[in-house]
């Protein structure tokens, strides 16, 4: 399950990686205060559990961050479970609007609501630096 990739592809897929590799150490670190406030309220709310989501998602997304730099050959599988990870994470987001949650300098609504646009951006980005885009379009049209 192998798709060749552009250099640009490529280029895009580490800086995503990059990018979720440091967002992983955020949780475990410097932002996980802001990540604890994004778990959705749906979920039990005892902190120790609230802390554990964090951490628990935290380590998948550097796990994530590294297989999108150096599991080349897997290139498409890591881009199709990366971008449904950001359809699982979806509600953090549209708790963090619904309940109006300040964190990360989203401190409108405004704000957060363009959020929520963003994450199409990143599943697209998951799939199309991967190959993932074109091995799902190929594989639909046979």
């Amino acid at each position: 399950m192998s798709t060749e990739t552009t250099k640009t592809q490529n280029v895009f897929r580490i800086l995503l990686g990059s990018l979720m590799t440091l967002a992983g150490v955020g949780h475990l670190t410097f932002q996980r205060d802001e990540f604890q406030a994004q778990v959705p309220n749906w979920l039990p709310t005892d902190p120790a559990f609230i802390d554990f989501v964090v951490l628990a998602s935290g380590v998948v997304e550097i796990l994530f961050g590294l297989s999108m730099i150096f599991l080349v050959r897997y290139k498409v599988k890591v881009g199709l479970a990366l971008a449904l990870f950001y359809v699982l994470i979806f509600p953090g987001n549209i708790s963090q609007y619904t309940n109006g949650i300040d964190a990360f300098g989203l401190d409108t609504d405004g704000k957060r609501l363009m959020r929520l646009f963003f994450q199409p951006v990143l599943i697209l980005w998951a799939l199309w630096s991967t190959g993932a885009l074109k091995f799902l379009l190929k594989k639909g049209t046979k």
